[in-house]
């Protein structure tokens, strides 16, 4: 059975504990599962525009800058060659697509699996929801404070609370980032000492399995 403190939002007084659900919470950590995800995640990010010229490419070079023989020096075709100063690349980067596509349920499964690791380490806590009406950094400041999340913390909420002032009063805290439960990653979660999740991203994350 795993366990998590709920704090409610408008009040002070101390948490309730409660259990969280065993599908998404309670399985067992894929470690294999983490990594493909995180680096699917990231590669996908890449935008692959790199690109380097080759001698075909570099302006110059037409005509062979000594004659073959008789010289003393060595032999040269181009003075583009990618062993002369200013001239071409060789096997440097080109434009390219990074992408790597995983199958729905092995990403379902990290997902799954990275919620587990963090509540097995008693890092997640709820929050009863989420109701800033301006934003307010002090408060949200106080509010993690209150809920123990001093270290690095990944805050999410239902769509419906995600809004401008939520946005706002964590943007500017060091080391919190805010999202949608929609938005929720693998990446993100890893990154983060911390999760504090509210009452309605938890059903949108269950309605997502």
């Amino acid at each position: 059975m795993v366990e998590a403190k709920l704090y409610a939002f408008d009040s002070e007084g101390e948490p309730q504990v409660v259990e969280l659900d065993e599908r998404l919470f309670g399985a067992e950590v894929n470690a294999d599962l983490l990594y493909r995800t995180v680096r699917m995640q990231l590669e996908n990010r890449r935008q692959g525009t790199s690109c380097t010229k080759t001698r075909g490419d570099v302006r110059g070079g037409g005509r062979k800058p000594w004659r073959q023989k008789g010289t003393g020096r060595a032999r040269a075709g181009s003075r583009r060659s990618p062993l002369w100063p200013g001239g071409g690349i060789a096997f440097g980067p080109k434009p390219r697509s990074y992408h790597i596509k995983l199958p729905k349920k092995m990403r379902q499964g990290a997902l799954v699996s990275a919620l587990s690791d963090r509540a097995g380490e008693g890092r997640v806590v709820l929050l009863d929801r989420m109701g800033f009406e301006e934003p307010k950094t002090k408060t949200a400041l106080a509010l993690l404070n209150r809920t123990e999340m001093t270290s690095t913390t990944l805050v999410a909420v239902g769509t419906s609370e995600y809004n401008r002032p939520v946005k706002k009063s964590f943007s500017n805290l060091p080391g919190v980032k805010c999202l949608a439960a929609t938005g929720l990653n693998v990446y993100d979660i890893l990154r983060h000492q911390g999760l504090l999740l509210t009452l309605r991203a938890v059903e949108e994350l269950k309605e997502r399995f």
